[in-house]
């Protein structure tokens, strides 16, 4: 009998008890797809001033090659969407003048970033400039995403005539 007491001593004084209990929530996720792109800095226009020669018989000067333009984007699309590309094109042809964009690798942000297509010839009909563009951001403003090299050139010089801040308008395209 002695032994029994004791057992439901020490029973009793265990302060230890041991339970496991789990419990489930629910909890939605939403995440719209997403296509944006901006140009920076939008803030001035690119103006290309072909130089006279001082010399006849010398060739007109081409103006230099522009790079203060950067094209940022963000995007996030459906699993089952293809790549989203960049396409560029202008509202107008400028008679014996090329016009000619390439979009560089792209620099910081995160993600599926797209890849430059290299340099194009800019028509009126859009032209892929850059392809293969998963989920991704570029980060915002200068320096950020891809740098844009824009150039001309004399392609015809019978075609050239005289003008005075002729606006070309570069619309650009993000679209799956």
């Amino acid at each position: 009998m002695l032994f029994y007491n004791t057992v439901l001593l020490l029973f009793c004084g265990t302060n230890d008890i041991f339970a496991q209990t789990t419990g489930n929530r629910n909890i939605t996720l939403s995440l719209s797809e997403v296509a944006l792109l901006d140009i920076e800095p939008n803030i001035n226009t690119i103006a290309f001033n072909f130089t006279t020669p001082t010399e006849a018989g010398m060739p007109i000067s081409k103006p230099s090659v522009n790079t203060t333009k950067w094209i940022n984007y963000t995007s996030a699309k459906a699993t089952t969407s293809p790549h989203r590309i960049i396409t560029s094109q202008i509202d107008q042809l400028f008679p014996g003048i090329s016009i000619r964009l390439q979009a560089a690798n792209s620099v910081g942000g995160g993600g599926s970033l797209g890849t430059s297509t290299g340099q194009i010839t800019l028509s009126t009909s859009p032209q892929t400039i850059i392809n293969a563009i998963g989920g991704a951001y570029t980060g915002n403003g200068s320096n950020n995403g891809h740098q844009l090299t824009i150039s001309t050139d004399i392609t015809n010089y019978t075609d050239l005539v005289k003008t005075t801040n002729q606006l070309i308008t570069i619309t650009y395209t993000i679209s799956d």
